[in-house]
């Protein structure tokens, strides 16, 4: 089964995508409109110019700081290893600074179309307003993007100045790496045993770049030596932040992915019934596989597949897994999907605290129905596929229960009716109103989980 790795770019422009609409639906473009209607200002400092102002007015945490060093991004001139590129994050939008850049560099997840892409100006003379940059795309939508609009963590050999050396290839990160293909290019702080990284290192053998002294970057606590650290927010580069971004920069592309494909497939399968004269609820063989098949591959990255187990524990020194677990939501037991592990995995619960996102909850009624569907098989244990092995009984009873008191109305309960295709498509949202109900009631934890959550 593809995983979408390599994917071909789907066209971004077709009637059922309309990526070029203007934006509306993501943290960004809401916070812009905010700006142009005054009913919020960013405040402006000589060292940082707007990224503090930017953060607290996007919920993004301070603790989720991570540094890289890789020429691997738009302001490609100003980072090194002296000067590293810091990037923040939290569940839907990615802000990058660089010292003395010209601009500021934001992602934000629309929850229909994917990745939207934007720069503000760190001129105090300038009014900040993000501007949208879809040259951006260049590389934010490519086979390493699983073919949509969305966000790469590439791990690189890197040269004294940060040029990677591509000549030794590169890797993109997610959960399923091997440890010791991560973080090339970037600063890592925590510890983590004997399973080492190709963190805090640079490439000085430019005829074998892949020959790096992986225990020489290890188990840092600190980055005191590495380069000056006042300039930044936090001193840190969190190693559980960096765990995290990797899996949910690649979750993001393949919800957006699936998103797509259910549309694509919808679309041709309405202009197929139309010119054949068939039912407009008919559906294909080849439209009932495009659409099952994504969903699988949605299925098994959100149930963490392939997550290889953590020889050793890790640990942070940020605070991050602190902050972003405290965001909840929580069942009466006081579990949740945001409960690090952290000693043999990723998380406690191996569910993709994802599924409570707008970009989730906006995935067309075929496709999220179907991943319900799924999912019930395998958290009900009438699905025992080798794929699903890492989920243990008590796993799966567990996962099945938070979901029930956290998402009420999320159909996990009893058995499920048999998959019917819809009769059409649903429509491209183009307001807010759209998703802004995700399908499904609200979590009643829904205050807490707005703490790490844009607005």
């Amino acid at each position: 089964m593809s995983d979408f790795t390599g994917s071909f770019v789907l066209p971004l422009e077709d009637d059922s995508i309309q990526y070029n609409l203007p934006p509306g639906l993501d943290p960004a473009a809401r916070l812009d409109a905010r700006l142009a209607a005054g009913e919020v200002t960013l405040a402006w400092d000589g060292r940082h110019g707007y990224l503090r102002s930017i953060l607290d007015a996007l919920r993004v945490p301070l603790s989720s700081q991570v540094l890289v060093f890789s020429k691997t991004s738009l302001q490609i001139n100003r980072i090194t290893p002296s000067t590293p590129r810091a990037l923040y994050f939290n569940d839907d939008v990615y802000v990058g600074w660089v010292q003395d850049g010209d601009v500021i560099e934001i992602s934000a997840v629309d929850p229909v179309r994917g990745g939207m892409f934007y720069t503000v100006d760190q001129r105090r003379s300038i009014p900040p307003r993000f501007k949208r940059r879809d040259e951006c795309l260049q590389c934010h939508a490519s086979p390493r993007t699983a073919g949509v609009p969305g966000h790469i963590v590439r791990s690189v050999y890197p040269d004294t100045d940060g040029t990677p050396l591509l000549q030794a290839g590169s890797f993109s990160t997610d959960h399923r790496s091997p440890f010791s293909e991560r973080w090339g290019g970037w600063y890592v702080t925590g510890t983590h045993g004997k399973q080492f990284h190709m963190g805090n290192l640079i490439a000085t053998n430019r005829d074998k770049p892949e020959a790096l002294d992986l225990a020489a970057g290890a188990n840092r606590r600190t980055l005191t030596g590495l380069f000056d650290r006042s300039p930044y927010l936090t001193p840190h580069s969190d190693i559980v932040a960096l765990t995290l971004l990797a899996y949910q920069a690649r979750a993001h592309n393949v919800i957006t992915r699936v998103n797509y494909e259910t549309r694509f497939a919808l679309s041709s399968q309405e202009g197929m019934n139309k010119a054949l004269g068939r039912p407009a609820n008919e559906w294909s063989e080849s439209t009932r596989r495009r659409i099952n098949n994504s969903v699988e591959v949605l299925l098994r990255y959100m149930l963490f597949h392939d997550e290889p187990v953590f020889n050793e524990p890790i640990r942070g020194t940020a605070g991050f897994d602190h902050d972003f677990a405290q965001a909840g939501p929580r069942d009466s037991h006081g579990r949740s999907l945001r409960d690090f592990d952290l000693e043999k995995r990723i998380f406690r619960y191996p569910m993709s605290f994802l599924v409570y996102s707008a970009a989730f909850g906006a995935l067309p009624a075929e496709a999220r129905d179907r991943f319900w569907e799924r999912l019930n098989q395998v958290l009900n244990g009438t699905d025992q596929h080798a794929d699903f092995a890492h989920l243990s009984p008590a796993d799966r009873r567990a996962i099945r229960e938070i979901l029930i008191e956290t998402m009420p109305g999320a159909p996990l309960k009893g058995t499920e009716a048999a998959y019917a295709p819809a009769a059409k498509p649903a429509p491209v949202p183009r307001t807010a109103k759209c998703c802004s109900g995700a399908g499904y009631p609200a979590s009643p934890n829904a205050e807490r989980i707005s703490r790490f959550v844009s607005k």
